[in-house]
């Protein structure tokens, strides 16, 4: 890469963390990037993965307050974003490359749709909260697992679908418990995804630093001012570099 890629590479990962922590989908920002730099869809989708889990990490430490109290539901939940995520990264590697470029559009106009309807999401969650079990109880383990293999496989928008499945099966919980809840789970799945390709997939080390690097940073920046940044503008970005990320694969 050249410094200004690598500039660029850096900028993506700051932004990528600081979305993922206040709501995800930060993949959506940081595939495209290194697509647009030169690397092959699958190489990019495994250094991206490595790359943003400290900004996930990041993302869950600096929500810790609203953490508080959750132990026992982490604790459950995290079996099964740890084998979802386990799950999901084999399944990237096993499958060949050709069927991960054709179906990861898909994927990514699935992750659109969700990020454009995530306020009506928010607004359906804040009625069914009432009359949802308050713990989740099975649908909401089984959920989780889905979305971990979701996410060890791609991830774009793993963090809406949780938030959106922690809203409808937990009841009486304030939304931004269930988003430190969200940070952790996502974390988990990021990290044991990012241990599996370690050790058997094809890694762009000089991306996984930066995006690294800005991501750590990006999920402080989330945590912190996250709330009182505009969601329109950052779902407005989100779409647009979603859709190139789309027209890139398919040309």
């Amino acid at each position: 890469m050249t410094f200004l890629e690598c500039v660029l590479v850096l900028a993506a990962g700051v932004f990528a963390g600081a979305i993922n922590a206040v709501v995800g989908s930060g993949t959506l920002v940081t595939f495209p990037v290194l697509l647009a730099v030169g690397y092959a869809p699958v190489v990019a989708n495994v250094s991206n993965t490595l790359g943003l889990v400290p900004g996930s990490v990041s993302g869950a430490i600096g929500y810790r307050r609203e953490l508080a109290g959750q132990r026992r539901r982490a604790l459950v939940l995290a079996g099964a974003s740890l084998l979802g995520g386990i799950v999901g990264a084999v399944l990237l590697l096993s499958l060949p490359g050709s069927a991960f470029e054709a179906i990861v559009p898909a994927l990514i106009a699935i992750a659109l749709v969700l990020v454009v309807l995530q306020p009506r999401l928010s607004r359906a969650l804040a009625e069914r909260r009432r009359r949802a079990r308050p713990h989740g109880g099975p649908l909401l383990w089984g959920g989780v697992f889905g979305t971990g293999v979701y996410g060890g496989y791609f991830g774009a928008a793993q963090g809406v679908i949780l938030l959106a499945l922690l809203g409808i099966t937990i009841a009486d919980e304030d939304l931004q418990r269930l988003n430190a809840l969200k940070n952790v789970l996502a974390a988990i799945v990021n990290g044991v995804a990012a241990a599996v390709f370690l050790f058997f997939a094809h890694i762009a080390w000089l991306a996984v630093l930066l995006l690294a690097a800005g991501s750590a940073v990006g999920g402080q920046l989330g945590a912190r001012i996250g709330r009182s940044l505009s969601p329109p503008v950052m779902r407005g970005v989100i779409v647009v570099v979603g859709v190139a990320a789309i027209v890139q694969l398919l040309a």
